[in-house]
C-alpha cells in the first residue's frame, strides 16, 4: 500500500494550508517550510514521501468532552489520526476514516465543525527502521467534528484505548489544538448555540 498513488493531490493539500493560514496568519512562520516544499510538488500525500508527508487528525467533541486515544506506537495520548490512503478522496474524509477506524465511532454520527482545518502542525518524526522510515516530518492537518455518539470497537493494532476527556484536561494533556476544536467557526450553528 505504501507505494500506491493517493487521490489527494499536492494542490488539495496546499489549498487546505492556504485556507488555514488565511484564518491563522500568525502561523505562517512555523509553516513556511511545508509551504515551500508543497510549492515544489512531490506527492506529499504518500507516506513514502520523505522528508515530509501529510497526516490527518480528528478532534471529536461531544458536549464538554473530546475523544483522545492512547497511541500504541508513540505511547502518548493524542487525537485520532494517521496517514492518508489511496482510497481517500478528501483530507476531511480521510480524517473521518481514521477516526472511525481507530475508535469505532459511527462516521454517520460525526459532523464537521468547519470545512477548514482547525490546526496544522509540522513536526519531526524519528526514524523507524522496522518500517523502513528515515527521520522525517509530518504535516498534520486536523479537523474538528461534533457528535453525540460513543466509542465502538477500537483498532487495537494502532491504539491501546479511546476515552472522552473534559476539554480543559485534554488541552493540558495534548496542547492548544484542543482549544481550536471547540472554537471552530461553524460550531454554534452545529451545536444549536
Amino acid at each position: 500500500m505504501w507505494g500506491w498513488p493517493v487521490a489527494i493531490s499536492d494542490v488539495d493539500i496546499s489549498s487546505a494550508l492556504s485556507a488555514y493560514l488565511e484564518r491563522h496568519p500568525g502561523e505562517a512562520g512555523p509553516l513556511s517550510e511545508p509551504v515551500q516544499l508543497l510549492s515544489q510538488g512531490s506527492d506529499f500525500a504518500s507516506r513514502r514521501n520523505f522528508p515530509m508527508h501529510v497526516t490527518v487528525s480528528a478532534l471529536l467533541v461531544r458536549g464538554a468532552e473530546i475523544l483522545l486515544v492512547e497511541h500504541r506506537a508513540y505511547g502518548i495520548l493524542l487525537q485520532p489520526g494517521g496517514h492518508l490512503e489511496p482510497t481517500d478522496a478528501t483530507l476531511i474524509g480521510a480524517s473521518v476514516r481514521e477516526l472511525a477506524e481507530e475508535t469505532g465511532v459511527d462516521p454517520g454520527k460525526v459532523f464537521p465543525a468547519s470545512p477548514i482545518p482547525v490546526y496544522i502542525e509540522y513536526g519531526r518524526v524519528p526514524a523507524r527502521p522496522a518500517k523502513d522510515e528515515p527521520d522525517h516530518y509530518h504535516l498534520d492537518i486536523g479537523f474538528a467534528f461534533v457528535t453525540d455518539a460513543d466509542v465502538g470497537r477500537i483498532q487495537e493494532s494502532e491504539v491501546r484505548g479511546a476515552a472522552w476527556y473534559p476539554l480543559a484536561e485534554a488541552e493540558r494533556l495534548v496542547g492548544r489544538r484542543i482549544g481550536r476544536a471547540v472554537s471552530a467557526p461553524a460550531r454554534g450553528a452545529l451545536w444549536g448555540q
